[in-house]
């Protein structure tokens, strides 16, 4: 819009012209907003805000005397507040410029008078106080040219070649040495001592690594030797447990042959010769009873035979009488007597071959005949026998 006017964040603006404003100052200040500025009748002007930067190179006399070349750099800026804006913009609107050139001499001033009450010592050792004392003796007058400062830095501070301050750290510096001697002694005698105390555990390590490395070789050659024994050893286990496996596979074939040969061989002889032996018994029972048997059957054809010879014997016997000359005294009893005793003799004849004949056949294998009851009588004697005895 025509006539409104914005300062810039690091700017005030300063507006003049019109009524006196109600704060005695004669322009009025714009900070962080526009304002309308009438044209031909207001003016407005622009102080800046940031911050700005003076240095000070001075030569001071210290209380000793002593010339010291003091370097300071010094930050400032305007006041945030409406006075010190004022009392800026009144002295420095028009050349802004200037308020580096007058803060570094109003801060030299002040350098030169509070290092005249110290001494090199203190300044030299003691920055900080005297950048301290500095400021607060130059902070009335800045407030009123409406600057404040935010901070104040010794640079450097030298005696221009005098030597003052190198002899003042000669002390320090030959302490400083010294220490750093006996430290580097004590760092050289320290590792002189950590050198042998390293040789020193090289040697015991080289020694333990040899124990170690004979141990192990000793161990890798007694491993080996037991492993090359180990190989015929482990064979000849092997193979004893192979023969031994063999002699036990043998003695079970053994035995299962010997069960074998007695399934197949021993017991089929066994059941063959309790067959043979009875059909041997049966075979010699039955001879037996066919030998008894024929004995008897014998016997009795014996008996047969003789009883069928007995009327050829007691003919023969007759016939014999014939030619004798026999005398009858009796008559016909006496001729009874005769025949009586030609059958008596028959008989008689015929028992004694009936017992010639048993007596072979009691004498054969296997003959139980005599056993058997003659042929004759119950009694065993020959027929006729018991009532021949009165033949003559």
């Amino acid at each position: 819009m025509f006539g409104y006017r914005v300062p810039a964040p690091d700017e005030a603006m300063l507006v003049a012209g019109g009524r006196r404003w109600h704060s005695g100052a004669p322009f009025r200040v714009v900070v962080g907003h526009g304002a309308f500025v009438a044209p031909f009748f207001r003016k407005a002007r622009y102080l800046t805000l940031s911050m700005q930067e003076a240095e000070v190179a001075e030569t001071c006399v210290t209380r000793q005397g002593i010339a010291l070349n003091v370097r300071a750099v010094i930050a400032f800026k305007v006041g945030n507040d409406e006075e010190s804006i004022v009392n800026a913009g009144q002295r420095f609107l028009s050349d802004q410029d200037q308020m580096s050139t007058l803060t570094g001499r109003i801060f030299a001033g002040h350098l030169r008078s509070i290092v005249g009450s110290m001494t090199v010592e203190e300044i030299v050792t003691e920055r900080q106080k005297l950048a301290t004392e500095v400021l607060d003796g130059s902070k009335v007058e800045m407030v009123k040219i409406g600057l404040t400062v935010d901070s104040l830095q010794i640079q450097s501070i030298d005696d221009m070649n005098a030597g003052y301050i190198d002899s003042m750290a000669a002390p320090h510096n030959a302490a400083i040495r010294r220490q750093a001697q006996i430290a580097q002694a004590q760092a050289n005698q320290a590792a002189a001592e950590a050198e042998q105390e390293s040789q020193r555990k090289q040697a015991e390590y080289a020694r333990q690594t040899a124990v170690v490395q004979a141990e192990y070789k000793a161990q890798i050659d007694k491993a080996q030797a037991e492993a090359a024994q180990a190989g015929p050893l482990s064979q000849a286990q092997a193979q004893l447990k192979v023969i031994a496996a063999q002699a036990e596979l043998a003695r079970q074939q053994a035995e299962l042959r010997e069960r074998q040969l007695v399934a197949e061989v021993v017991k089929p002889a066994e059941a063959e010769a309790e067959r043979v032996r009875v059909l041997a018994r049966a075979e010699a029972e039955r001879v037996t009873i066919q030998a008894q048997a024929a004995a008897s059957n014998n016997r009795i054809a014996l008996d047969q035979m003789l009883i069928n010879q007995l009327p050829q014997i007691v003919k023969e016997a007759a016939a014999g009488l014939g030619g004798a000359n026999v005398s009858v005294l009796n008559g016909a009893d006496g001729l009874s007597e005769i025949a009586a005793s030609l059958v008596g003799q028959g008989l008689s004849i015929l028992s004694t071959v009936r017992k010639s004949v048993n007596g072979e056949l009691d004498r054969a294998p296997g003959s139980q005949s005599a056993g058997l009851p003659a042929a004759g009588g119950a009694d065993g004697q020959p027929d006729g026998q018991a009532d021949g005895q009165g033949a003559g």
